[in-house]
Formats: structure tokens, C-alpha cells, sequence
């Protein structure tokens, strides 16, 4: 039976930082096996967006649901449940296998001074395995390529089994093969039936990679809906401030 529930709800919600709102009127639904594109340039407040809909920082006004509850009233332990995040990059300065960064997601459920146990380790190495890295697991993280430890992070969102993803610019610092990868990765991800919301200043990847986008700069929201609606040339051009052309 079609899931009915959405996985992320925002509406009429405004965000910003001590009371004062840097956005206003961002309405998005995020569904089940979809993938939501964030499009906008530095300091539009996609990165304020994404911690408002984490929960790290409340929203100045709206509400946020997550599966059909108020994001206002769950605890950090069950947002993790619906919610993982994906950051940027991956950068720590000891040498973690790449098993070890997994299991931190697979270990978001417990309790503060309980430890991973066999059920753990075996949504970790199913995690990496769907992506296609499993003979990585005991490869420290600090010799991976940065393709390969983007994978690793998604593994680890992947195995906080939550039933949905939010990635911030994922393929930010990488070439165009590891892009590829990660896009890949993406893809089968909604194809579980995962939804995932994700950061991109690359146009062409959201058209790729998404269902629906939201495009927002400095002065607002220019647009939200399904991709071949929000990513007309019209809106495009708005969002950039340059005269952009669709074929």
C-alpha cells in the first residue's frame, strides 16, 4: 500500500537566527522515494534551512512535521528516527574504519552508555553494502578518496534507519566521477524508498538527481514544485541574476 504520510512537511515556515528571519513563506513536502533539490547561492539560508528542519535550531515562525508529527515535539532521539544528516565532508583526524563511522548511525537509536551489538553491525555492513563499499569496512577512513568517504557518510545516514536523508551540497568538493558515484548513490537510495533533500549550486545535477526543487537567494523563495515547474529559464535567471537559457 502507497505510503499517504508525508516524511517532511514545512509550511509557511521562516528561518533565521535569534528571533530575526532571514527567509519567510518556505513551504516543501518531502514524500517517500523522492528527492527534493535545494538550489540557491551562498548565504541564501540553505544551510539555516537544513538545521531548522534538524531540529538544531527552531524555526523563527510555521511548523515543521516529520512522518506526520510536530518536529517541536520530539526528542533528539526521534527526530534521528525519521531525519539523518549527510554534512559536506567528511573530516576527522583519527583513523576510524570506515565500519566504525557506520555504526555511529546504526547506534543513533540507543541509549547514551549502551553499545552496538550484532543487530548494529549487521544494518552497518548492510548499509555500506547497498552502496557498493562493503570491502571497505575495515579501511580507515583518513586513506579513503573524498568519494569514497562521502559513500561512507551516507552509509552512515543510511544506517540510522530514518526515513529520510538531508545532505548538504554532497558533491561540493568532489571531481566528476565521484559526483557520479554519489549521484548513483542517491538514486538507489529513493529507490528503497528513502526520501532525501539535498543542497546543490549545480542546476543540471538537481535536474538529474531530483523529483521537485526549491530555489531560493536572498530575497525569498522564487520557487518550489516539481522540477520541470520550478526550473523554468524565468526562475533560473532570477534565482542567479544572469540570463540563463533551458533547451
Amino acid at each position: 500500500m502507497e505510503r499517504m504520510t508525508p516524511l517532511v512537511v514545512a509550511r509557511d515556515l521562516a528561518i533565521g537566527h535569534r528571533g530575526k528571519a532571514l527567509i519567510s513563506g518556505v513551504d516543501l513536502r518531502l514524500d517517500a522515494g523522492r528527492v527534493l533539490c535545494l538550489l540557491g547561492p551562498n548565504g541564501a539560508g540553505k544551510t539555516t534551512l537544513f538545521r531548522t528542519l534538524l531540529g538544531l535550531i527552531p524555526p523563527v515562525a510555521g511548523q515543521i512535521t516529520l512522518d506526520g508529527q510536530p518536529l517541536a515535539q520530539l526528542t533528539r532521539t526521534r527526530i534521528a528516527r525519521h531525519l539523518a544528516h549527510v554534512p559536506q565532508a567528511l573530516t576527522t583526524p583519527f583513523a576510524f574504519t570506515a565500519l566504525d563511522i557506520v555504526l555511529m548511525g546504526a547506534a543513533a537509536g540507543l541509549g547514551h552508555f549502551d553499545r552496538p551489538g550484532k543487530a548494529e553491525v549487521q544494518r552497518a555492513m548492510a548499509a555500506l553494502d547497498m552502496l557498493g563499499i562493503a570491502d571497505l569496512a575495515q579501511s580507515e577512513v583518513t586513506r579513503l578518496s573524498g568519494g569514497q568517504r562521502q559513500l561512507v557518510l551516507i552509509a552512515r545516514a543510511l544506517a540510522q534507519d530514518a526515513s529520510a536523508i538531508v545532505m548538504d551540497e554532497p558533491t561540493a568538493s568532489l571531481d566528476f566521477a565521484n559526483r557520479i558515484r554519489v549521484g548513483k548513490a542517491i538514486k538507489r537510495l529513493a529507490s528503497a524508498g528513502i526520501g532525501v533533500i539535498l543542497s546543490s549550486h549545480d542546476p543540471d545535477q538537481a535536474a538529474a538527481l531530483g523529483d521537485s526543487a526549491l530555489l531560493m537567494n536572498r530575497q525569498g523563495v522564487i520557487a518550489c514544485g516539481p522540477i520541470d515547474e520550478a526550473m523554468t529559464a524565468e526562475n533560473l535567471t532570477a534565482l542567479y541574476g544572469i540570463t540563463v537559457r533551458r533547451e
